[in-house]
């Protein structure tokens, strides 16, 4: 099989309504992506998620450095083409960030091509783990720019519809107004749903020690993003005073980062998003990595799950995955949850192909 075509896209699909945390803002997410083609017929879609911000950076650097080097290449052969791209002519100004999300697109889209041309759905593709089902845990109802009283409905419907897990964010420039909101949400979800908070990198490290102390009554399952996500340093001293678990990754964007936040004891519920690690490949290498520490893998869903239900569904130390559905209804097979559990797909690939007509509707480039 050989590469003989790749196109890449950019898709706004409108987020209604409207949602904010502690550092975004956001009324569409932005999928910034490519297709793949094959002279076998095979075409794979990869993509990365945005705030809708900065996305044409992304495609510029598939369609000038990328994608031009994809061109005869075999998909199967995808960990070197990895390598070359990784290491290639965008090496010298990102390792992170931009290039590394374009390299995400390409590297999803090539296990597509790899799991459709064995008629396999990625996660048994990988070898699967997880044969029925995975726990979900729901977000979407926590948003920093709800009100106390819709709060408090979302996270009651959530509960009711299922899910035996929920998040929300928190980061108000009143700590004391997170803390509220966080009393009210334990009052009303009770004792038996797990509950997380997410900071989005909002608090400094005395802010973090005060009110993460404070915050451990409600009994949180875990603390996610609490600092800067470079500052490992602060994040190993917070992890050793709070009781409450760290989580991150959703802002980390190699191995070797994840490498250094593992063996500091700064981690404890590891977030490794496929697309901003740099795909499938390196995504697997972290997982793998955890493992070794004994770590679980819990996803942030940049891809809002379409990739990582396969990519959970395959890895023994994945132990549930975050439920946004803002982007679902435009795949062809779109991520479900029933009973606060995301069922499994069957159909070949990785989840990320695109309606004709939604793929058309939404696109902006």
């Amino acid at each position: 099989m050989k590469i003989t075509k790749v196109e890449s896209f950019v898709l706004h699909v409108p987020i209604t309504p409207p949602i904010t945390d502690a550092i975004n803002a956001a009324t569409h997410w932005g999928l910034a992506g490519i297709r793949i083609y094959t002279d076998e017929g095979i075409t794979g879609y990869g993509y990365t998620g945005t705030t809708a911000k900065g996305d044409e950076m992304i495609v510029e650097t598939i369609d000038r450095y990328y994608g031009p080097a994809l061109i005869g290449k075999d998909p199967f052969m995808v960990k070197e083409i990895w390598d070359e791209l990784r290491f290639g002519s965008m090496h010298w100004i990102g390792r992170a960030g931009i290039t590394h999300m374009a390299l995400a697109a390409v590297d999803i889209a090539l296990w597509d091509i790899m799991a459709k041309a064995a008629n396999k759905p990625l996660w048994q593709y990988l070898g699967g783990h997880k044969s029925k089902k995975i726990k979900a845990y729901n977000t979407n109802g926590g948003w920093l720019n709800w009100s106390k009283e819709r709060l408090i409905k979302d996270v009651t419907e959530i509960v009711e519809s299922g899910f035996t897990g929920v998040k929300i964010k928190v980061g108000k420039p009143d700590p004391r107004e997170d803390y509220d909101r966080c009393k009210a949400v334990r009052k009303v979800i009770g004792d038996d749903v797990i509950f997380m908070i997410d900071v989005n990198q909002q608090w400094n490290i005395n802010t973090a020690m005060t009110w993460g102390k404070k915050l451990e009554e409600f009994d949180l399952y875990w603390l996610e993003e609490p600092l800067n996500p470079d500052d490992v340093m602060n994040h190993r001293k917070l992890a050793d005073a709070l009781n409450v678990p760290i989580a991150l990754g959703e802002h980390v964007y190699s191995k070797y980062a994840f490498r250094d936040y593992i063996h500091q004891g700064a981690v404890e519920y590891v977030q490794v998003d496929v697309t901003r690690v740099g795909g499938i490949t390196e995504w697997m290498q972290v997982a793998g990595l955890a493992a070794s520490y004994d770590l679980p893998i819990c996803p942030h869903v940049g891809d809002m799950g379409q990739i990582h239900q396969h990519l959970v569904a395959s890895t023994q130390n994945a132990i549930m995955l975050e439920y946004i559905p803002w982007i679902r209804d435009i795949f062809v097979e779109p991520a479900t949850v029933k009973d606060g559990h995301y069922v499994l797909p069957e159909l070949p690939g990785a989840s990320t192909e695109i309606i004709p007509a939604y793929f058309d509707k939404y696109r902006v480039r």
